[in-house]
């Protein structure tokens, strides 16, 4: 639960500040006087609370605007509460101080004598800080009494109560985020203007103006038992939102009805409704609000915020570059196309690149399939080679999931362990498995909190240290996060209260099993928790084609379509996690698709490059194309020193939709400034304009130079304000502003 105390701050108006740390009776006065209504204001929002209705209008400095804003509480035997069907509002002010900073937190308390339960909302608006926190705590009023929840929210605005958003702009843009990172589906900002636009947005959403950036943004802080989703559904003005209710409690299933990322597979792939809070109190999720001129910044700070209260995984070993043996999978046992012994090749290819070496202990990662197929013995013989070339081990694998066939769950038992799989398997409501992966060969959901799960973890830790890995993949691990209707441990009622009880267990044992210097990388998971990780993937299974449309590709996992989610998620680089992951590149094809043309590897590198990511590759050296392209951009001296220290560029202007033909261009501000533009129409020529007044940098006379190459394309002026840079179709630049005079 969480407690008043527990919630954070904001920026006030010398004056308001003076008034509200007064007495708190002469604070109360002072709400009198204001018409029945709280006022509660900094430099950057004023928060009305008005006691008549219990209705709390937000009106930020920058122009956007929420009002009438109810929140609400949908009880199991009670049913929905909204805070404007109470019949009294009372309110009071607590001075607060946190690490966060000080902060006054206004307490609006709806209640109802007719009503079994009160509901309190918490705003808390900081004295120093740029945003607010919101929540809301359901408390029963009788003595023994319960409040039990799958859904309750601290910030809606429904049309019936005359709830309305307003924001800044002419062409305003909604962002929609997925639950997780799998089945391809894209982080996607939605423009509407006649035809409305609705959705589930999941922990986190925002909002701005297409030309100006300014907007807001709507996120989770903790994320230790509910799900966050963020219902919307837009008006026909271009700039005004109607319905937007964020709520703890969302629990959607696939619907294959629906294009995958407007509903099909975005969501959190529950068969079950969300499991209740109960208690003599229940909370909703915390909340971050904050509405600027530049959605970037409010993305940014809500980043830094979640790791304030979260913390995040440090990493202070050199950052690891990686092959990965899936860019070949499924031929290298079964299909006998690269068998261990032929791992060496890429050991010794590897060894022979001295930049990439440079810096860093190459990792060999065995993924998935191969995993499972090469015995402890033949990858310690991969390990003990890959060492002899400077290289370390990597290890793959499901902590939450077991891929098996359906009619063998009843018989089988858990992988290294004696506990039968049928009891550790997640139930709907009917008593039936949970498919994670559906199929009569499937992989079905553990339960993170069964003693046969972490007897499960330990066995593959165990074999992970036989190896002498350093790096773990997790993978699937959406699977520990779906809703059941059994769990071991009685006191875990919802999936990410069982997903955040497994990943912490996953971090202790793989402290205490193979120490606390592993690099750890997420697969497909969750954005939330974040905090077991040192890098997660923004994207999953990217196969370095440039578009999803390209004829003899898949249809998925194209550059440009994780770039799409990828430069929404710039901020977690530094905040989230240490890096972040773009998956691997390829030299030339991944698996058995087509082969790559020498731009689209150009491409995919300087995407992986712009989103802050460890450098990853998936490549088959055996082959002397691969090799020599390899040999150019792998070993490529700038590459490797910006892979030894990754960062993410600040995005000048976010993708509109997910359609394939973006444009879109990076900055990376530091004592050689860096600047990339994509383009990945393949009709249109891409010209952008850097202005110095963004990117900042000292007015002085600067050399305009290719990454790659080093030669110069362009100069800079003192006193000239701005460049431009023109990129072919199906293309991208990486530039280096260097001082003209040193």
């Amino acid at each position: 639960m969480t407690s008043k105390k527990n919630i954070p701050h904001k920026t006030l108006s010398l004056s308001l500040l003076c008034l509200l740390l007064v007495p708190c009776l002469a604070v109360s006065r002072q709400k009198l006087v204001a018409a029945d209504s709280i006022v509660i204001s900094n430099d950057y929002v004023k928060v009305v609370a008005d006691l008549q209705t219990g209705k709390v209008h937000y009106r930020f400095t920058s122009g956007t605007q929420f009002e009438n804003t109810v929140a609400y509480v949908q009880d199991v035997k009670t049913g929905m509460l909204t805070s404007t069907a109470f019949g009294g509002h009372q309110g009071s002010a607590d001075e607060l101080s946190d690490p966060l900073g000080k902060a006054i937190c206004l307490n609006l308390v709806h209640e109802d004598a007719a009503q079994p339960l009160r509901l309190t909302q918490y705003i808390t608006v900081y004295e120093k800080q740029p945003f607010i926190l919101l929540s809301a705590i359901a408390t029963a009023k009788a003595g023994g009494a319960m409040v039990e929840t799958r859904n309750i929210s601290p910030l809606t605005v429904l049309p019936a109560a005359q709830g309305k958003i307003t924001t800044p702009g002419k062409r305003v843009l909604f962002t929609d985020y997925p639950f997780d990172n799998d089945n391809w589906v894209d982080v996607i900002s939605r423009p509407w203007g006649e035809a409305p636009v609705s959705g589930i947005s999941y922990e986190l959403a925002s909002a701005y103006d297409q030309q100006t950036r300014n907007g807001f943004t709507v996120g989770s802080l903790v994320h230790d038992f509910w799900k966050t989703g963020i219902r919307y559904g837009t008006g026909a003005v271009s700039n005004r939102i109607d319905s937007f209710i964020v709520y703890g409690g969302a629990a959607t299933k696939d619907d294959p009805s629906l294009p995958d990322s407007y509903g099909g597979k975005d969501g959190t792939h529950d068969y079950i409704q969300h499991g209740t809070q109960m208690g003599g109190a229940v909370a909703s999720p915390l909340i971050y609000f904050s509405a600027s001129e530049d959605v970037r910044n409010d993305l940014l700070q809500f980043g830094k915020t979640v790791k304030r209260i979260a913390g995040s995984r440090n990493w202070t070993k050199a950052v690891p570059f990686y092959w990965n043996s899936f860019g070949v999978e499924g031929v290298l046992g079964y299909e006998k196309v690269m068998m261990p012994g032929d791992v060496a090749k890429v050991c010794d290819f590897l060894h022979s690149l001295n930049n990439f070496n440079k810096s860093t202990q190459p990792v060999l990662s065995i993924d998935s399939y191969d995993q499972g197929i090469y015995s402890t013995e033949v990858l310690q013989s991969v390990g003990r080679y890959g060492k002899k070339k400077g290289q370390q081990m990597g290890f793959y694998f499901i902590p939450f999931a077991l891929w098996t066939w359906k009619n063998n769950i009843n018989n089988a038992t858990l992988t290294n362990t004696s506990h039968a799989l049928k009891d550790v398997i997640l139930l709907d409501d009917n008593n039936n498995y949970v498919p994670y992966k559906d199929g009569e060969w499937g992989a079905f959901p553990l339960d993170p909190t069964h003693p046969a799960t972490r007897d499960y973890i330990i066995g593959q830790l165990q074999k992970a240290k036989a190896i002498g890995a350093k790096f773990i993949k997790i993978d699937f691990l959406s699977a520990g996060a779906l809703e059941s209707s059994r769990r071991y441990h009685p006191q875990v009622r919802s999936g990410i209260q069982a997903y955040n009880y497994g990943m912490k267990m996953l971090k202790q044992l793989v402290d205490s099993i193979m120490g606390p210097d592993i690099f750890i990388t997420q697969a497909i998971s969750p954005l939330f928790p974040h905090q077991y990780a040192h890098t997660r993937f923004l994207s999953t299974d990217v196969y370095s084609h440039l578009r999803n449309d390209q004829s003899g590709f898949p249809h998925y996992g194209s550059t440009c379509a994780s770039m799409i989610s990828a430069t929404h998620f710039w901020w977690t680089q530094g905040t989230l996690w240490p890096y972040t992951n773009m998956d691997v590149v390829v030299m030339k094809n991944f698996q058995k698709n087509k082969d790559l043309t020498e731009t689209e590897v150009k491409v995919r590198l300087f995407s992986m490059m712009a989103l802050g990511s460890i450098l990853g590759d998936g490549t088959d050296f055996r082959n002397k194309e691969s090799a020599a392209r390899a040999r150019r951009y792998l070993n490529n001296a700038a590459i490797c020193d910006f892979f030894s220290t990754p960062k993410a560029f600040t995005p000048l202007h976010f993708p509109v939709g997910n359609g394939q033909s973006q444009q879109l261009s990076f900055y990376l501000p530091g004592d050689t400034l860096l600047v990339a533009a994509f383009n990945f129409d393949d009709a249109k020529p891409f010209t952008e304009t850097f202005e110095r007044t963004e990117l900042q940098w000292p007015d002085k006379a600067y050399s305009l130079r290719d990454l790659l190459t080093g030669h110069e394309v362009g100069k800079i002026a003192k006193g000239q304000t701005a460049f431009t840079l023109s990129v072919p179709v199906k293309d991208a630049l990486m530039i280096q502003l260097v001082p003209a005079e040193r």
